[in-house]
Parts: structure tokens; C-alpha cells; sequence
């Protein structure tokens, strides 16, 4: 049987098309999503805690502040999506499309970003503690301040992306291109960086490397 939840007048259920709808503050707490277009919606403030997004279209919707704490977005599109102070510590964001996300001040914190494209994101600030960014894309990624302690970047593509002053205490970065990265400032403290590209990077203290 379907599930089907009535919030503010839609009918949701999988697949359901809720292109621009105004769930605002609404409670989808472990709501299936699955496959929703969600393109536009205005989702601020809203409760998806645990909820389903496999596959969900979420192109350009208004996310922030909301509480997507263990949601599985498998997949999801979060292309241009507003994110800034959402808090997806846990979520499953494996193979999910963030490019150009704003994603500022975001609660990453053990997130699931294995293949994750996250070109020219925004991640200014954001906690990404012991986040999984195994493979992910984050050429040209804004990551000033953000927090990546213990973070998994093995593979990932960080070329041209800004790390500049944030915290890289103790993450993997084997094998990651960092090609033209900027690192001023950042904290490298028990880093892996075996194997990783280095070229034309500017190292911490301002170095740029051949």
C-alpha cells in the first residue's frame, strides 16, 4: 500500500509531482518521497527527518534551515537547491547531484557523499566532520572554514576548489586531485595527502607549488 500523507492540502505519496508547492515548516518526518518532483519547492524550515528522497527531483528548492538529519537522498537532484544552515548530519547523499548548491553553514556532519557532484558548491563553513567524500566532485567547490575533520576525500576531485582556512585535522586526502586547490591557511594537521595531486596548489602558508 502506498503511504499517503496530506500536508497543507498535497497528497504525498511516491512520485508525487509537487513542483513549487509551499511546505514551508511542514513535518515529513520519515515521509516516502521516493522519486518526487520537488523542483522549486519551498521547503524551508521542514522537518524530513529519516524521510525517503531517493531519486527526488529537488532542482532549485529552498531548504533552509530545514532538518534532513538521516534522510536518504540517493541519487537526489539538489542542483541550484538552497541548503544554507540545513542540518544533514547522517544523511545519504551517495551519487546525489549538488551542483551549485548553496550549501553554507550546512550540518554534514557523517554524511554520505560518496560520489556526490559538487561542483562550484557552496561550503562556506559548513561541518563536514568525518563526512565520506570518497570519489566526490568538488572542482571548484567553495570550502572557506569549512570543517572537514576526519573527512574521507580519497579520489575525490578538489581541483580548483578553496580550502582556504579550513580545518583538515586528520582527513584522508590519498590519491585526491587538488590541482590548482587553494589551502592559505588551512590546518593539515595528521592529513593523508600520499598520492594526491599538489600541483599548482597554494599551500597554507601561501606557497604556490610547481
Amino acid at each position: 500500500m502506498v503511504r499517503v500523507v496530506d500536508v497543507n492540502g498535497y497528497k504525498i505519496e511516491v512520485g508525487a509531482d509537487l513542483y513549487q508547492a509551499n511546505l514551508a515548516d511542514a513535518n515529513l518526518e520519515g515521509a516516502n518521497l521516493e522519486g518526487a518532483n520537488l523542483r522549486h519547492a519551498n521547503l524551508e524550515g521542514a522537518n524530513l527527518e529519516g524521510a525517503n528522497l531517493t531519486d527526488a527531483n529537488l532542482t532549485g528548492a529552498n531548504l533552509r534551515h530545514a532538518n534532513l538529519r538521516h534522510a536518504d537522498l540517493y541519487q537526489a537532484n539538489l542542483a541550484d537547491a538552497n541548503l544554507e544552515g540545513a542540518n544533514l548530519e547522517g544523511a545519504n547523499l551517495e551519487g546525489a547531484n549538488l551542483r551549485h548548491a548553496n550549501l553554507e553553514g550546512a550540518n554534514l556532519t557523517d554524511a554520505n557523499l560518496t560520489g556526490a557532484y559538487l561542483t562550484r558548491a557552496n561550503l562556506t563553513r559548513a561541518n563536514l566532520t568525518r563526512a565520506n567524500l570518497r570519489h566526490a566532485n568538488l572542482r571548484h567547490a567553495n570550502l572557506r572554514l569549512a570543517n572537514l575533520t576526519g573527512a574521507y576525500l580519497t579520489r575525490a576531485n578538489l581541483e580548483g576548489a578553496n580550502l582556504a582556512r579550513a580545518n583538515l585535522t586528520g582527513a584522508n586526502l590519498s590519491n585526491a586531485n587538488l590541482d590548482y586547490a587553494n589551502l592559505t591557511d588551512a590546518n593539515l594537521e595528521g592529513a593523508n595527502l600520499s598520492n594526491a595531486n599538489l600541483s599548482h596548489v597554494t599551500m597554507p602558508d601561501g606557497i604556490i607549488r610547481n
